[in-house]
């Protein structure tokens, strides 16, 4: 379900419960009504994320074994997701989904060859947004890490780590004109 459908859902539920709840709401003007289910929805959702946030892992789903020098630089998931994880380290960025069955992608930092953030209104209403990862990889050119709290910031660490390990295996820019 994509976010725009969860909201839609919530909202409607809070409608129901303004409705079961009895309380008179004409004196409210219509608009102001909106604003309040508006701002019921997304504090639930958030709520509801922070509550998932705390939940342990899957079975199945370890944390990423760090392998030499390499150091992790960032853990996540999806907003309001428990079957999807991802993580970034000074190497690749890691993607495991599955609940009872794991697929997990890799994808090494040196191979990336463009990164970008987007975000719709709502999402930037939930501080949330999809950070999309171009590079050189034959089996998967493209890798999204979709719905990721903060997006800027997750992506300033991504962009850093990134040039860091092209510097570390002398990988240098060359724009073609």
């Amino acid at each position: 379900m994509s976010i725009e459908q969860y909201r839609a859902k919530v909202k409607s539920g809070v409608w129901q419960a303004f409705a079961q709840s009895g309380v008179d709401l004409k004196s409210i003007p219509s608009e102001q009504q909106n604003k309040l289910a508006d701002t019921i929805t997304d504090n639930v959702l958030l709520s509801v994320n922070d509550i998932l946030e705390q939940a342990p892992h899957p079975a199945g789903v370890t944390p990423v074994e760090l392998e030499g020098d390499e150091q992790m630089i960032w853990e996540g998931r999806p907003f309001l997701s428990l079957v999807e994880f991802y993580t970034i380290t000074s190497e690749r960025v890691k993607v495991v989904k599955g609940l009872f069955g794991k697929d997990i992608e890799n994808f090494e930092l040196i191979r990336i060859q463009d990164i970008d953030v987007t975000q719709n209104l709502s999402e930037r209403m939930l501080g949330i947004g999809d950070i999309k990862i171009t590079g050189a990889d034959a089996t998967t050119p493209t890798v999204t890490l979709r719905d990721v709290r903060d997006p800027q910031d997750v992506y300033e660490k991504l962009r850093r780590a990134w040039l860091a390990a092209r510097k570390k295996y002398g990988l240098i820019f060359r724009e073609d004109m």
